[in-house]
């Protein structure tokens, strides 16, 4: 199912329960950041917020704020329009397993398990609706000239370095080949024309700033906000390096992507989007941005960042504003996570075809902390799979990475703590490697670069040194389970 606007997906969500609305003028400054912290740290993520009324310096904005509205297992479900993230990892491990079509009992049979690629590749359309309303920086007219400074950007927490832009999609082009990313990075507003952008050194978007600045020219930007959530969804994924972001929005939502050209650079963009920044980046331009209250729990240092200067804001007449807040966990960020792990399992399981399930518990704030389950075949089985994780895109900044055995539940992390405590040897099932680190990350000595902890909690086989005999789990009988499941007394 594909949603034509942001405010379609917002109406699915009320209609399905989901969703409160908030009529009461709300701050955008904290008061909207401690409301959503309420909502998402309640049981399974409360429901999604829609303020009506945010304020902006005391006044009203026109543009309604949404949050939280990804924040539950059902409603990154209902952002695909599924009943379960698992139906799209399912038709993903189809599709990987699947041989070109050679027929057209073939192709139904890719259609029956729910594999269009025809909807994957997306449509150039002359005009969207994310242009009906057009601003561009430095035009004149009456009144106050539009800008970032009428958007209602929140300010998260107490100690930010100021309003932040916090649920973007951020498209970029390598200059070379043309190729497209869609990524998501924090915005810092600086004034009503230049922001932050915070992309990390191993994003592709430095990358493709990279080859900018040693052409030295600017570089075109485009962040958008709102549409179909796929898009989001699809800014965050996984997705092996090279693969368009945009295919796999088409591909999830069995819909193509109708991309409008910007009115001030040379990109493209969704056109369901409900706003679109345009801009560029200036070559070796850079500023101090921070502090941010980030998923870690803590205050992300000032660091320098490149400066993005604003050229175009285009929006939808009904447009919403989407944002999203970090901090300590639960947030909003866990369940789009898990969702993302939920998804691209089989991808994984085509590289470790030994893997059974993986988990990113919410107290390792999103990255910090992978429980994999393996069906284990041979010595050190689990230390191969944790360097090869480790070798896999945005699985570099896995800080710990525990292995357990196939008949452990890595979604129950009560569970994973018992198998890791009573199955290890620290000295024997442990080991260190280097490898980078999450720029967000306070804990190492030096920026961007530290050590990374694995832990065998597989029970041990001949050839892993262990020679005393591995004694069996605790369990009772399955004829004793069976009489007490009917007991009556």
């Amino acid at each position: 199912m594909a949603y034509p606007s942001y405010a379609a997906f917002l109406k699915a969500l009320e209609e399905a329960g989901e969703l409160r609305r908030i009529s009461e003028p709300v701050a955008t400054e904290l008061q909207i950041t401690e409301l959503a912290d309420r909502e998402m740290k309640s049981p399974g993520g409360g429901k999604a917020l829609l303020f009506e009324k945010p304020t902006i310096n005391g006044q009203v904005s026109p543009f309604p704020v949404a949050i939280n509205a990804l924040g539950s297992k059902r409603r990154m479900a209902m952002a695909l329009g599924l009943d379960s993230v698992d139906e799209l990892a399912s038709q993903l491990e189809f599709l990987m397993k699947a041989k070109p079509p050679k027929s057209f009992k073939d192709a139904l049979k890719l259609l029956r398990n729910g594999i269009d690629l025809i909807h994957a590749r997306p449509r150039n359309v002359k005009f969207g609706p994310c242009q009906e309303v057009i601003h561009r920086m430095g035009e004149g007219g009456e009144g106050e000239p539009f800008s970032l400074d009428h958007l209602p950007i929140l300010k998260c927490w107490p100690q930010d370095g100021g309003r932040f832009i916090t649920l973007p999609t951020v498209y970029t082009k390598d200059p070379d080949t043309g190729e497209r990313n869609v990524g998501m990075y924090r915005i810092q507003i600086y004034d009503g024309g230049t922001t932050g952008m915070h992309w990390q050194v191993h994003k592709v978007g430095a990358r493709h700033g990279k080859r900018y600045y040693e052409r030295g020219e600017k570089m075109p930007v485009a962040i958008c906000l709102g549409g179909d959530p796929t898009f989001t969804l699809a800014a965050t994924a996984p997705l092996p390096d090279g693969i368009d972001e945009i295919l796999f929005a088409g591909f999830a939502r069995k819909k193509s992507v109708d991309l409008v050209k910007c009115v001030t650079q040379p990109l493209e963009v969704p056109a369901e989007s409900d706003f679109v920044i345009e801009g560029y980046v200036q070559p070796g331009e850079m500023r101090a941005e921070g502090p941010f209250g980030d998923h870690t729990g803590f205050y992300t240092p000032v660091d320098d960042y490149p400066v993005f200067h604003v050229t175009a804001i285009t929006h939808r007449k009904e447009a919403v504003y989407p944002c999203t807040i970090v901090g300590i966990p639960p947030m909003e960020d866990f369940y789009m996570g898990e969702a993302s792990v939920r998804i691209f399992l089989p991808i994984f399981k085509m590289n470790f075809p030994e893997i059974v399930d993986m988990a990113l518990p919410a107290e390792g704030t999103f990255h910090n902390l992978v429980f994999v389950s393996i069906k284990k075949q041979y010595p050190w089985q689990a230390f191969k799979v944790m360097h090869g994780l480790w070798g896999m895109g945005q699985m570099m900044f896995a800080k710990y990475i525990v292995v357990v055995d196939e008949d452990c539940d890595v979604q129950n992390t009560s569970e994973v703590l018992f198998r890791w405590m009573a199955n290890t040897d620290p000295q024997r099932d442990s080991t260190f490697t280097k490898n980078p680190m999450d720029s967000l990350d306070h804990a190492p000595t030096v920026p961007n670069m530290g050590s990374h902890m694995g832990f065998d909690a597989t029970k041990k086989i001949p050839g892993e040194g262990y020679t005393r005999g591995w004694p069996d789990l605790v369990t009772m009988d399955p004829a004793t389970k069976a009489w007490a499941d009917g007991f009556k007394g």
